[in-house]
C-alpha cells in the first residue's frame, strides 16, 4: 500500500500502482469525468501514470491553470500531427502551452502557410481529436531517438536530444503520431472539441537571429465550442480597448520613428492624467510619512556594479556612455534604487531616525529588443512610482503591512477590485542565481509570507519569482476582461545595504545594517495608465478624467450664456469644455461620447431662461434640467466616491 497526501491535507492509502485518475474516481465520479491532468510530488504526471511511493497528488482539471496547459499541450501535439499529413517533408521543433493556447515552431520548407490555410487545418485537428486517440509516453534510449531524426533529416529534433541525458528521454505516442516530449498530457484527444488557429509569425530557431527562421502557428483549443466562442468575443472587445488605439483616440500619447521606438511622447491630456495619478499617489505617500527626492537620468558603471544591477541586468542595458575622461563610463539609469542607497548614504543616522522613507516619479531605461516592444506595456523609457524605505530589522513587520495598505487604496480608487497576492520567493534548487546571505533570504521570506498572513490577503506563494536580491510580494490583479497583470510590487531586501554599507547608530551606540523595501503600486506609469485604459475602456473614474463635463450649445446666439457656464464650473474646479461650433447636437452629442467625456451639459434658450444646464451621461442617460450648483454637487458627490481616503 502506499500514502498519498491530496490538497486538503487527507492522506488516503491505495494499491501500488493506482493512478491519477482512479484517485479521482475514488474521490467522486465528477471529478474523474473532469480530470485531465496531475502532478505528484511536484511534477507533471499523467492521469495514468502509475504511482509507485508514498506522495503528494494534485488534480486538475480544465478550470485548473495546470489543467490547462496539459489541454494546450497536448493541442499542439494534433496540431503537429496535422501539419505533418498535410504538408509532407516538414520538419518539427517545439510545441509548448502557452499563457492562451499554444503553438508549434515548424520548419516547412517548400511549403508555404497563410491564415488562408487555417480552415483546413482546424478541420484535421478536429477530425483527429474525434478518433478519441490517448496520449501514451515511452522512454527511448538516446540512440535510438538520435537515429530516429536523422533519418528524418530533422537537424532541430536532433540538436534537442543532443542536449539531454540518456535515460531522462521520453516520447509521446497518440494515434500514428509520435513525438520528443517530457510528458503533462490530458487523457485523450476526444476532450479537445474545438479548435481555432490564430496567426503565423516568423520565429528564429531558439530565438537566436543566427539560427534558421521557422513558421510559428499560433492556435488555442477548448472542451467546449462554447468556451470558444465566449474568448473570441472576448477577443473583439480586447481590441476595442487596445491601449494604443484608445491612447490615439483620446490623445493621451504618440509614438515617433524619430524620436525612437519604445520612447512614448505624452500628448497634453495624457500628460495631464499622469500629472493627477502622480498627485494623487504623492498625497497619500506625503500622510504615511514618505519624502520626495530626486536622482539623476544616469549614473556610473561602478554604481550598477555595485548593486549588482549590471552582472544581473548589463546585457539588458543601454551601452555604456563614454566621457573624455580615460575609463570614466556612464549609463542611462535601469533602476532607481542604488541611487536611492547613495541618498541615505549622504547622512549619519540613529534608530531613533528610522524609518526614512524616499520617494521618486524615476525614469529608467532598459534596452528592450525591438521584436518584444508593446505600447506602453512593454518599452524602453519609462517613469516608476519607486520608493526605499530603510528602517530597523524590528520595524520591517510594520512598515511592510504599511505598504500593502497604500497598495489596496490604489487599487481601491483605480477599480481594480479583484487580484490575488503572490508571494515570490527563492528557487531553492538554483540558490546561485541570487545575491545575498542565507540567513537573510529565510528572515525576509518569512517577513513577507507574516505580513501577508496578518492582512488577510488572498496569496499563492510561488518559488522562483524572488527578484535576484530579494523576494517580493506582487498583486496579480484581473481587468475587467478577466485578464490577470502584474501590478504593484513589495520588496525586502536585505543584499544593498550590505553591498553599499548602509549603516545606522543602535540604542547600543553601535553601527548597524537597515533593511530595504521596495515599492511600487503603480510598479510603471507607462504599464499602468495602459492596463488602466484597458481595464475601463478609456472611462476612467470621474477624479481621473482629462475633461469631465463638455458645455454643447444649441447655437452660437448662446455663446455668453455658454461661458458663464463654464466659468462656473471652473469656479468648482470642474474640468469642462465648450463646444460652440454650428454643428448639428446630435454630431456634438456622437463625439462627445467618442472622446468618453462623461457629462454633456446642452444649453439652449429654456435653459439660459431658467440658469440651468440639461445635464446629459456617457452612455445616453438623461439627468434633466438643474442648476450648475447642483451640478457641481453631484460630481463632488461621484469624485468623492470613487476617490477613497487614504487613512494612515
Amino acid at each position: 500500500m502506499i500514502k498519498i497526501t491530496l490538497p486538503d491535507g487527507s492522506v488516503r492509502e491505495y494499491q501500488q500502482n493506482t493512478t491519477p485518475f482512479e484517485v479521482a474516481q475514488s474521490i467522486s465520479q465528477g471529478l474523474a469525468r473532469n480530470v485531465i491532468s496531475a502532478s505528484f510530488n511536484k511534477t507533471t504526471v499523467e492521469t495514468k501514470t502509475p504511482l509507485t511511493t508514498d506522495g503528494t497528488l494534485t488534480l486538475y482539471t480544465w478550470n485548473d491553470d495546470e489543467g490547462k496547459k496539459a489541454f494546450w499541450h497536448s493541442s499542439a501535439h494534433v496540431l503537429a500531427q496535422a501539419l505533418q499529413e498535410l504538408y509532407p517533408g516538414i520538419k518539427l521543433t517545439i510545441g509548448p502551452a502557452i499563457e492562451n493556447g499554444f503553438y508549434y515552431d515548424v520548419d516547412f520548407g517548400e511549403h508555404k502557410i497563410s491564415d488562408n490555410d487555417f480552415k483546413k487545418i482546424e478541420d484535421k485537428m478536429l477530425e483527429i481529436a474525434r478518433g478519441k486517440h490517448e496520449f501514451s509516453m515511452r522512454e527511448v534510449s538516446k540512440q535510438d531517438a538520435l537515429n530516429l531524426y536523422k533519418n528524418e533529416k530533422n537537424p532541430y529534433k536532433v540538436e534537442l536530444i543532443e542536449n539531454l541525458t540518456d535515460g531522462d528521454i521520453t516520447f509521446c505516442d497518440h494515434d500514428n503520431f509520435s513525438d520528443l516530449c517530457r510528458g503533462g498530457h490530458i487523457p485523450n484527444t476526444g476532450i479537445i472539441k474545438a479548435v481555432k488557429l490564430m496567426s503565423v509569425a516568423g520565429a528564429y530557431w531558439r530565438g537566436n537571429e543566427k539560427n534558421p527562421q521557422l513558421t510559428r502557428v499560433y492556435g488555442i483549443s477548448f472542451p467546449k465550442q462554447k468556451d470558444l466562442k465566449e474568448y473570441l468575443a472576448l477577443l473583439e472587445e480586447a481590441k476595442k480597448r487596445d491601449h494604443r488605439k484608445l491612447g490615439k483616440e483620446l490623445q493621451l500619447f504618440t509614438f515617433s520613428k524619430k524620436v525612437g521606438q519604445g520612447l512614448p511622447l505624452w500628448l497634453p491630456k495624457g500628460a495631464a492624467l499622469r500629472e493627477r495619478l502622480e498627485n494623487f499617489l504623492k498625497k497619500a505617500q506625503q500622510k504615511a510619512g514618505y519624502e520626495q527626492v530626486v536622482s539623476p537620468h544616469i549614473g556610473q558603471k561602478e554604481l550598477y556594479v555595485t548593486s549588482g544591477h549590471y552582472a544581473k541586468y548589463g546585457e539588458d542595458s543601454f551601452q555604456p556612455i563614454q566621457t573624455p575622461s580615460e575609463g570614466e563610463e556612464f549609463l542611462l539609469k535601469p533602476m532607481n534604487c542604488p541611487h536611492h542607497c547613495e541618498i541615505y548614504n549622504a547622512i549619519s543616522w540613529s534608530y531613533r531616525d528610522l524609518p526614512k522613507r524616499f520617494a521618486e516619479f524615476g525614469t529608467v531605461y532598459r534596452y528592450e529588443q525591438s521584436g518584444e516592444l508593446h505600447g506602453l506595456t512593454r518599452v524602453r523609457g519609462f517613469t516608476q512610482d519607486d520608493a526605499h524605505i530603510f528602517c530597523t530589522p524590528d520595524q520591517l513587520d510594520d512598515e511592510f503591512k504599511k505598504v500593502i495598505d497604500l497598495v489596496l487604496y490604489v487599487f481601491g480608487s483605480l477599480g481594480f477590485e479583484n487580484f490575488t497576492a503572490q508571494v515570490s520567493l527563492r528557487d531553492p534548487e538554483n540558490k546561485e542565481k541570487y545575491i545575498g546571505s542565507e540567513e537573510n533570504w529565510e528572515k525576509a521570506e518569512r517577513a513577507i509570507i507574516n505580513a501577508a498572513k496578518e492582512k488577510e490577503l488572498n496569496y499563492v506563494i510561488e518559488t522562483g519569482e524572488a527578484a535576484f536580491y530579494g523576494p517580493k510580494l506582487d498583486f496579480m490583479v484581473k481587468d475587467a476582461l478577466g485578464r490577470s497583470w502584474q501590478l504593484g510590487t513589495i520588496q525586502v531586501d536585505y543584499n544593498l545595504p550590505e553591498r553599499f554599507d548602509l549603516t545606522y547608530k543602535g540604542a547600543d551606540n553601535e553601527e548597524h545594517r537597515p533593511v530595504m523595501i521596495h515599492r511600487a503600486p503603480f510598479g510603471s506609469m507607462e504599464r499602468f495608465i495602459a492596463i488602466l485604459l484597458e481595464h475601463t475602456g478609456g472611462n476612467f473614474p470621474l477624479w481621473l478624467m482629462p475633461e469631465q463635463a463638455i458645455i454643447l450649445s444649441l447655437s452660437e446666439k448662446y455663446e455668453n450664456y455658454t461661458q458663464k457656464v463654464l466659468n462656473s464650473l471652473e469656479n468648482h474646479e470642474i474640468r469642462s469644455l465648450v463646444d460652440n461650433r454650428s454643428e448639428t447636437m446630435g454630431k456634438k452629442i456622437r463625439e462627445a461620447e467618442v472622446n468618453k467625456i462623461p457629462y454633456m451639459l446642452i444649453v439652449g434658450e429654456q435653459e439660459e431662461k431658467d440658469g440651468t444646464v440639461s445635464v446629459r451621461k456617457h452612455g445616453g442617460e438623461d439627468l434633466g434640467s438643474m442648476k450648475v450648483e447642483e451640478f457641481a454637487k453631484l460630481i463632488a458627490s461621484e469624485v468623492n466616491a470613487s476617490q477613497k481616503t487614504f487613512e494612515v
